[in-house]
């Protein structure tokens, strides 16, 4: 996919400031917000951003690649979409132009169970490149009939949340009416009429829904019935009799999201799952918690040559993919700096934000002397 960056938004802040000028304000609250005082969104990206990383300039250089294996796939760039939750309410359609996205830049795509496409239409947009993250259902009946369909799709992995037992208490959702259960209030349609060009593309592709879960729900449920529905369907807390299941199950790899201590990634390699990615789901659900570098530098020193890992939570570009991997993360993920990009930039913003990643992450390597991705721990400065 050819590099093609609008010099209007060179950098994903860019992005950040026209998304928040263009989508309603309830909506830009529930990409941007992290939870309670939001003090461990902030530090996810000002401690990542303490990382430094030591120049070579005059080392004899062949070139450098972003190019990267996981998983025996070989990727273009060393970064993927994380999964997003109402991706739809965010910017219409936005789940499918990420996908596509996504696969025109080989760059690996995840879906969440609770955006608004279905695994079916992504993997149709991905030609079966996709992944899909599992929020864990209440009931075995449903959890073994969507990882058929994740199967059935060709998902090469199959990413577990484990961060999630209770949800985030977010102030801003609440204030908004996007908690469980949702309500859209007099205020909430007041600025869906003073941002026209985001309720034009609603009206075209229509309410966003779950549409992965749209064959269990019941038909017509209010707000408040699709509360409950949520609420009873959905048990996110997972434990070794939850996971060996799963394992049994599904054939390809198994991904662990939401990783942050020792204990947790012990248990993963364990129960024979192929990767961790270390993430706090960007500072949505422990305010108190860490960020996300500082457990991934350990674990990754002691659990690296026994199992993938990744990691999200915190990383905004280039720059910040460059520090985690030099940090010791096989590959990054990212969710609201694509998320910026699709809400300032519409169908363009997919391609646009991984062009710019992309850019940002070649300039740092050619820039440290840095010629395989595998090399950046090289250029740590402890």
């Amino acid at each position: 996919m050819p590099i093609k960056i609008d010099t209007r938004y060179p950098s994903i802040d860019d992005l950040r400031a026209k998304a928040q000028k263009k989508i309603p304000k309830f909506a830009f609250e529930y990409l941007d917000g992290g939870c309670n005082e939001d003090v461990n969104l902030h530090r996810n990206t000002s401690e990542l951003r303490e990382v430094q990383l030591e120049p070579n300039y005059l080392r004899s250089h062949g070139g450098s690649s972003t190019k990267t294996k996981l998983f025996g796939i070989e990727y273009d760039a060393p970064f993927g979409i994380s999964p997003v939750g109402l991706q739809g309410l965010m910017w219409p359609n936005s789940p499918e132009i990420l996908a596509k996205a996504a696969f025109e830049h080989n760059i690996p795509f995840i879906l969440s169970t609770v955006t608004t496409t279905s695994i079916e239409r992504a993997a149709e947009l991905t030609e079966g490149k996709a992944w899909f993250q599992l929020y864990h259902p209440a009931e075995d009946r449903l959890r073994d009939d969507i990882i058929k369909r994740a199967e059935a799709a060709e998902c090469p992995v199959l990413v577990i949340l484990c961060d999630v037992p209770t949800f985030g208490f977010r102030p801003r959702d609440i204030r908004n009416g996007l908690a469980m259960p949702p309500k859209m209030n007099l205020s909430n349609i007041l600025q869906g009429f003073t941002h026209p060009h985001w309720s034009l593309q609603t009206l075209k592709h229509g309410i966003p829904n779950f549409a992965t879960l749209k064959p269990y729900m019941p038909k017509n449920l209010d707000l408040k019935q699709l509360g409950k529905f949520m609420d009873q369907t959905f048990s996110g807390r997972l434990n070794e009799e939850k996971i060996k299941p799963i394992r049994d199950m599904w054939k390809g790899k198994i991904v662990l999201k939401g990783v942050a201590s020792h204990y947790d990634a012990e248990q993963a390699i364990r129960l024979g799952l192929d990767g961790i990615i270390v993430s706090n789901h960007g500072g949505r659900q422990l305010d108190a918690g860490e960020s996300t570098i500082k457990p991934l530098a350990s674990i990754a020193e002691k659990y690296g040559d026994q199992i993938e890992v990744m990691m999200d939570s915190g990383i905004r570009s280039g720059p910040d993919v460059a520090r985690a991997l030099a940090s010791g993360a096989k590959f990054t993920f990212m969710g609201r700096s694509f998320m910026y990009g699709v809400s300032a930039l519409g169908k363009n913003g997919g391609n646009h934000t991984i062009s710019l990643l992309k850019t940002e992450l070649q300039q740092v390597m050619e820039q440290i002397c840095c010629e395989k991705v595998e090399d950046f721990p090289d250029h740590l400065i402890k």
